[in-house]
């Protein structure tokens, strides 16, 4: 079977625009379909030359194929389940700076370079102190994007033309602020000058960026019917979910020089990011965390299972529409247009989401998530949270560490494992054990950064819910919460076997 390459596919070329470190399945899912989508329908006619940023990577293979790669995106699209899968021809070629650093540089003089594209994990915006503007190439991320900026500022003697846009998609908050900062650091470490400093800060724009899509990777357990369907051999396939988002905290000028919504792309232009960060973090990681110990106690195991139960999944449902969405301050429309969408994500049928995958560090990830959106409800609503409460109990009830007699697996720092196992030893089963447990574990602000029993009613509701948990089951108990009678629900054992 022949292999993937320009010589047995039509392909377009495309000049040389965009910078991209990283040829991970990520950006090749995300930032380079998108690109795709522009270059097809909106004639964005730019090409991507693929930096490694690791001395080991992916760059021969991608250039054994010219590039080229397939794509198949999975999962929910206008309400019907949807596989479909296409060739991503943008990237031009791939560079790997550690065998051809010179090559590498002569980036810098390319007249048409005007995008700078990265996703180099969390750790790669980092400073490395021992970096040299002489090494070939730098050790860091941050580094050799210095050096390559100063050979442009150089061959072109600091023309104002000649700035890039620096989109940054690193899971970190205010990627681009963090990155300038770095590069200035360097800037300063080498002796660069006043003028390359200035032509940094004037010249240059770095965005800040939030991505969001799901990409398995490659889908090593079915390459082979893959490879039968595609008549063609593929070392980089790469799956995704049909749902993406990109939002971009840059001057108006990058989005006329970047066309996505001319075509339809779910890229969302501000001046102000956090509103979107706090939206993506309390209600698509919110509802995670508060999905947790519900619907795993409740004899769930998958993601999917939950939101397609009909107890677990209006409890879900109630959470993020009445208790999460009231507290965010975007129109209302964009909420429950973000909150279906993540309701869809949560059921694609092509993704097996674990609900024990997500539960690593779920009481941080409560503090972080989940306790914002509480805290909000109670200043806006001066009521508390009952469907978020009850999480909470049933988050204590899981860090028990039993589920109807089968251990649970917990995944957490030792000293939290341990000072959980330790009340639960003191719990006999009266009410006022049950009220020392909630109250040891609401009062330790190492967990939330604040002793929650301080506020007024929640220490109680907690009790309560946990009560309820222990002594009708968490099917019953979430049945109540709901509000709904036992024979609203059709064919579903309700009660604890």
């Amino acid at each position: 079977m022949k292999k993937l390459s320009r010589s047995i596919i039509r392909t377009n070329a495309y000049p040389e625009r965009i910078l991209q470190f990283g040829e991970g399945n990520f950006l090749r899912a995300f930032a380079d379909w998108m690109i795709q989508e522009m270059n097809n329908k909106v004639d964005f006619d730019s090409g991507v030359v693929v930096v490694q940023p690791i001395a080991h990577g992916l760059t021969k293979i991608l250039s054994n194929q010219d590039g080229l790669y397939t794509l198949y995106l999975n999962g929910i699209k206008n309400g019907k389940a949807i596989s479909e899968h296409q060739i991503i021809d943008c990237i031009q070629r791939a560079i790997d700076p550690y065998e051809n650093y010179s090559d590498y540089l002569e980036i810098a003089a390319n007249p048409d370079l005007r995008f700078v594209i990265s996703n180099t994990t969390e750790a790669g915006i980092a400073y490395h102190k021992d970096d040299l503007l002489d090494d070939t190439p730098q050790n860091s991320y941050p580094g050799k994007l210095t050096a390559l900026l100063y050979r442009r500022f150089q061959v072109f003697k600091g023309a104002s033309d000649k700035g890039l846009i620096i989109l940054p998609c690193e899971l970190i908050d205010r990627n681009g602020d963090n990155l300038k900062k770095l590069i200035l650091q360097y800037t300063k470490d080498w002796k660069l000058g006043e003028e390359f400093v200035k032509w940094i800060n004037e010249d240059n724009i770095f965005c800040n960026t939030l991505v969001d899509r799901i990409v398995p990777g490659y889908p090593k357990d079915k390459i082979d019917v893959i490879t039968r369907e595609l008549g063609y051999e593929d070392n980089l396939v790469v799956e995704g979910e049909q749902f993406h988002l990109w939002v971009i905290e840059a001057p108006k000028e990058v989005k006329q020089e970047f066309p996505s919504e001319k075509c339809g792309l779910n890229v969302i232009f501000t001046d102000d990011m956090e509103p979107y960060r706090t939206r993506k973090v309390r209600i698509l990681n919110g509802a995670h965390t508060s999905l947790v110990p519900v619907g795993y106690l409740y004899g769930i195991e998958k993601v999917r299972e939950s939101v397609e139960n009909p107890v677990v999944g209006t409890f879900l449902k109630n959470i993020i529409f009445d208790e999460i969405c009231p507290t965010l301050d975007l129109p209302k429309e964009e909420l429950i247009q973000f909150s279906n969408e993540v309701l869809d994500r949560f059921r694609n049928p092509y993704l097996e989401h674990a609900l024990m995958s997500i539960s690593l560090n779920s009481i941080s990830k409560y503090k972080t998530r989940v306790l914002p959106s509480v805290l909000e409800y109670i200043k806006r609503k001066r009521s508390l949270p009952k469907y978020l409460l009850f999480s909470l109990a049933a988050l204590i009830e899981f860090y028990k560490g039993d589920r109807n007699g089968e251990p649970i697996e917990l995944a957490d720092d030792h000293e939290i494992i341990d000072f959980f196992k330790t009340q639960w030893q003191k719990v006999d089963g009266s009410k006022e054990s049950i009220n020392r447990l909630v109250h040891s574990v609401l009062s330790n602000q190492n967990f939330w950064g604040k002793d929650l029993t301080k506020i007024e009613g929640l220490q109680n509701e907690v009790i309560q819910n946990l009560d309820s948990i222990l002594k009708i089951g968490i099917k019953r108990a979430v049945l109540n919460i709901n509000h709904l009678d036992p024979g609203q629900i059709n064919n579903i054992q309700v009660y604890e076997d």
